[in-house]
């Protein structure tokens, strides 16, 4: 690219404020702990989902429904009404 700027093919962790490569199940881990605390400190507020109109219908179905019954929140956006 012309800006130097290159697309991430691994996951990566934070770790003392640094960057570095991590397995896919420790970053899955890692966010998977960050919605569960963001939750736990404020409820269904804690946490929140933004979707894409270019998603099929069946994936923004998936994903209001794992907003609504697993992380108990309503707060879903798209651009969809845009």
């Amino acid at each position: 690219m012309a800006n130097g700027l290159t697309r991430l093919t691994e996951p990566m962790v934070r770790e003392n404020g640094v960057l570095r490569t991590a397995t896919w199940d420790e970053a899955l881990d890692r966010a998977a702990q960050g919605l569960r605390a963001a939750a736990t400190r404020n409820g269904g507020n804690g946490v929140g989902l933004f979707s894409c109109s270019k998603a099929t219908n069946e994936m923004n179905f998936v994903a209001q429904k794992f907003m609504r019954q697993v992380m108990r929140s309503n707060n879903i956006d798209s651009c969809n009404r845009t």
